[in-house]
């Protein structure tokens, strides 16, 4: 790995910015204010005990309640923009609910039911088991926290990449009222409620109401009546939560959460490719679909299958936590969540008027867990251990769908002839989790200065699932267990009060699973191993000068039992999706992150990220991933800078303004190298005025988000004939918003 960044691969506007700020680069530690002498103390709960972001010895980014407000973020894919070598991204048939992490080159753009993803999303410390609802609304959050590299020890299966873990506000942190409102460009209109108070001495209450919506930016062209226009985003979410001081030592608190979404179907196009294997004749061979039937506007849907250009999901949530303090060493906490979520959607794949491949869908999950911890402090020690459990029961199913030639309406082939095996398909999975868990984790202060740390857990997975497809005689039943040991070795020395340094090696694993589309016959609906990882990792972190915080973590991660997906549409019967332990791949690279006070008034965060990660070993036998290719969506450089500048008015008002960049490299939509389904680099652009009144009570904003309106591929799928892109939602927007806040 090179010591000095190559600019070779950013664009003349990223280069012509990262010269003239000239700055290592930035993001997590906030300060809620420029004008602050030294820069506010960052807490973070990454290791389930509270401690200051300096001192974590882990490579995390906390996402401040300020930060999400000022760079406009809205929803978790937002925060992919602001994070190194964090990319989230959206393919799942075309519903905004839907959200993959991918954080150093490992993640999973799937959301069938048999599919676990890669890096795992959290509320609270409750963990979210699917990719379809993780793309949340983040409104009066107090912060995101973004963990990088296994988690293995503290949060166990399915952390390979990383952990996303989203801290609401507590009941009683705060004893004030807010309305919020925004009226913007493209039809938005958004508004929010939030209250939170102490209502005697023992009770206190959170609780929040928001709206959200906006306009499409295509229409489904053939249809008479379109539900939805494309693009189009409504949202109704709300959350309660009571806190509960029973005793001086004994607290409990019950949260509740539900969100509806309503949108459109994300923007999605296709692009004529040559025939992947010109021998087959139905590969590629579509006689009846040409160019000319592709909208010119790559916005707009030409399909006529009625209902497909609408989305919706709709879940909500429940949590309780029981904390009791048994003496001044010793702390017992009890976590118990349920979950469920309903969604549906579909794609037309081909996009076009023609009845070549649909695919309608819809699917749930329920989930519930529950978490045991006995923690302890001491003078020169402390530790966190639990035992855990979850179980998830869900399902995905389509139907009526179009495969041509093997499914078609009416047996009709693209020619017109009729096909004594055409009909309508259908097919549906179902599978229940059951995970259980036992960890313990640990840090030792053997000097003021040194601290040595680690941890083990045992995980247990067992899955049963059941399928038929349109090639299975009968439906086949699965099970398989998997089991893994993880564990954590880490090391801190603190060289002054603002400065520390770091190594760790972690050991995370991913739960195995079956294939999510196992088409071509029952014979492919087999489980497929779990994947392990070794991560290596070095960093620093602190206040280098008054001014200046800074950063830095340099990794090597080594994975095995690669398990891959790979969508294959040569091999018949349908749009397979392959997944295989496909051998090993290296990830290396380095992050760096940076808040720079320049004046008392003028402030840049910055964050760059840089990832060298390639496919190493492909084992005999697996088809379409070579040697060198690289993992799917996983830019190789991640950038983005956020100035600000305040200005006091002579009345006591104060005026902000803040922009923001992020940049990413291009990538690919599979773990394969084909020009095909190489994404782009995007960069985008944003900001906001604000004015706050004398009294810090009232705020008016004018922002700007993606202000030069890149518009940008957020998954593209090589199939029989064509790529499939799917384009994002994310286009430029102006407006307005008002913020009052009210004591209680």
């Amino acid at each position: 790995m090179n010591s000095v960044f190559p600019r070779r691969g950013l664009t003349a506007l990223s280069a012509a910015i990262l010269t003239a700020l000239a700055l290592p680069v930035s993001a997590a530690a906030e300060q809620e204010h420029a004008k602050n002498d030294v820069f506010e103390t960052i807490e973070v709960t990454a290791r389930k005990r509270t401690e200051s972001l300096y001192e974590t010895p882990t490579a995390i980014t906390s996402i401040s309640e300020n930060t999400i407000e000022k760079a406009n973020i809205g929803n978790l894919d937002d925060i992919g923009k602001y994070v190194p070598n964090l990319n989230i991204t959206r393919y799942g048939v075309g519903n905004a609910a839907h959200a993959s992490v991918f954080i150093r080159g490992i993640g999973l753009q799937d959301h069938i039911i048999t599919t676990d993803p890669g890096v795992g999303v959290y509320v609270d410390g409750v963990y979210l088991g699917r990719q379809m609802g993780s793309n949340l609304s983040l409104p009066n959050i107090a912060r995101v926290e973004v963990l990088r590299g296994p988690q293995g020890t503290l949060y166990g299966r399915n952390t390979l990449g990383g952990a996303v873990n989203v801290i609401t506000k507590q009941p009683g942190d705060d004893e004030i009222a807010t309305v919020q409102a925004k009226v913007g460009s493209r039809g938005r209109l958004a508004t929010d409620v939030y209250a939170n108070s102490r209502l005697n001495d023992e009770l206190s209450f959170s609780g929040s109401v928001s709206y959200k919506q906006r306009d499409g930016v295509g229409t489904a062209i053939n249809l008479a009546n379109p539900e939805k226009e494309i693009g189009e985003e409504q949202e109704l979410s709300g959350r309660v939560a009571f806190k509960w001081q029973a005793a001086e030592d004994l607290e409990f608190t019950a949260s509740f959460d539900a969100v509806n979404n309503e949108s459109g179907q994300s923007p999605y196009t296709i692009e004529f490719t040559a025939p992947m294997d010109p021998n087959d004749p139905f590969n590629g061979d579509f006689p009846l679909l040409t160019p000319e039937m592709i909208p010119s506007n790559p916005d707009d849907l030409a399909s006529t299958v009625a209902g497909i250009e609408s989305t919706d999901f709709s879940g909500w949530g429940s949590a309780f936590t029981a904390k009791w303090t048994l003496n001044q060493h010793y702390t017992a906490k009890f976590i118990s969540s349920f979950r469920t979520s309903e969604y549906t959607g579909g794609l037309d794949d081909d996009a076009s008027p023609l009845n070549l491949s649909e695919f309608p869908e819809e699917g749930g999950a329920d989930q519930y867990s529950f978490e045991l911890q006995l923690n302890g402090s001491f003078e020169n020690m402390d530790f966190v251990s639990g035992l855990y459990y979850f179980n998830e029961d869900g399902f995905t199913k389509s139907g009526p769908f179009v495969f041509s030639p093997w499914n078609t309406p009416n047996g009709l082939l693209n020619d017109g002839t009729t096909a004594s095996f055409g009909d309508y398909g259908y097919f549906d999975v179902n599978q229940e989790t059951d995970a259980y868990a036992a960890y313990v984790n640990a840090s030792y202060h053997v000097t003021d200065a040194l601290s040595i740390g680690g941890g083990l857990r045992y995980s247990e997975d067992k899955k049963a699932a059941n399928a038929i497809f349109p090639s299975f005689a009968d439906r086949k039943y699965v099970t398989a267990d998997f089991d893994e040991v993880t564990w954590d070795l880490n090391a801190s020395y603190q060289l002054d009060k603002q400065m520390n340094v770091y190594a760790q090696v972690q050991k995370g694993y991913q739960s195995g699973g079956f294939p999510p589309r196992p088409f071509g016959g029952a014979a492919q609906f087999v489980s497929f191993d779990e994947t392990k990882a070794i991560n290596y990792e070095v960093g620093f972190k602190g206040q280098v000068h008054e001014n200046v915080s800074v950063m830095l973590a340099m990794f090597v991660t080594d994975y095995t039992d690669l398990a891959l997906p790979f969508n294959d549409p040569t091999a018949g019967g349908g749009f397979v999706t392959i997944v295989e332990n496909a051998g090993a791949s290296k990830a290396q690279g380095i992050e760096l992150e940076t808040t720079i006070a320049i004046t008392d008034d003028f402030s840049i965060r910055s964050a760059i990220g840089y990832l060298d990660s390639e496919i190493t070993k492909v084992d005999e036998g697996v088809i379409g991933i070579g040697k060198g290719d690289a993992p799917a969506l996983t830019p190789r450089w991640t950038v983005m800078i956020a100035p600000s500048y305040f200005y006091d008015l002579a009345d006591g008002a104060t005026i902000a303004a803040n922009a923001n960049y992020s940049y990413r490299s291009e990538m690919q939509g599979q773990s394969v190298s084909r020009p095909s389904e190489t994404i782009h680099s995007r960069e985008l652009l944003g900001f906001n005025v604000s004015y706050m009144n004398p009294y810090g009570d009232m705020e008016v904003t004018f922002y700007g988000e993606n202000i030069l309106n890149e518009v940008y591929d957020v998954g593209r799928l090589q199939q029989s004939g064509f790529v499939g892109v799917m384009r994002s939602n994310d286009r430029s927007e102006f407006g307005i918003k008002f913020k009052k806040e009210f004591e209680l």
